[in-house]
């Protein structure tokens, strides 16, 4: 009766996850060859959305719940994880971007649809800038986090989470989709 039960509760997981609507980073959205410091650190976060749709898609029960041996955190939490770095993201860069729900109210599939939304958002935060400085948060007067420590801090740390997500996965028996081109951004239908 438990496997019975089980195998129900994988199956609902499994067509849910394939059902969901139409989310951002599927593929690299298309840029102008215009190569400014906007463009290039938006397209740093597009390139971040883009592994992580890729890393998350197709995630089973197992593959969540997997943690390698010794302490860490589980998929599951990583994923967590990378949902408050983009909200850190966002916070840092005075990126207004309302969340859906509570944290503690999201299952996966809404975790990983907001961690993707945000990315979008913060990508098209940073390229309508006119200066990444503005980014760069002050306190009276002067400035206490430049803007390069969000791209050192959690951008940087959330691309380092979602390869660990993309090795979790493999270690649980679910790789990632063999035809993914990370290069250029696209996959091969």
């Amino acid at each position: 009766m438990k496997f019975k039960t089980l195998l129900i509760t994988i199956l609902f997981f499994t067509i849910s996850m394939n059902s969901q609507e139409k989310l951002p980073y599927y593929k690299i959205p298309k840029i102008k060859e215009n190569y400014t410091a906007q463009n290039t650190v938006a397209r740093m976060v597009d390139g971040l959305g883009f592994r992580y749709y890729w890393s998350t898609e197709g995630l089973r029960a197992e593959d969540l719940a997997y943690q390698p041996k010794g302490e860490g955190r589980n998929c599951q939490a990583t994923i967590t994880h990378i949902y408050d770095l983009s909200n850190a993201m966002l916070r840092l860069t005075k990126t207004d971007f309302k969340q859906e729900k509570e944290k503690d109210k999201m299952t996966f599939a809404e975790i990983r649809k907001q961690t993707l939304l945000n990315f979008q958002a913060l990508s098209n935060s940073i390229k309508a800038s006119k200066d990444l400085a503005e980014f760069s948060v002050e306190k009276e007067g002067k400035i206490t986090i430049p803007f390069f420590n969000i791209i050192n801090g959690p951008i940087a740390d959330a691309i380092w989470h979602t390869g660990q997500i993309a090795s979790f996965r493999r270690s649980s028996g679910n790789p990632i989709n063999s035809k993914i081109n990370y290069f250029s951004g696209t996959i091969r239908e």
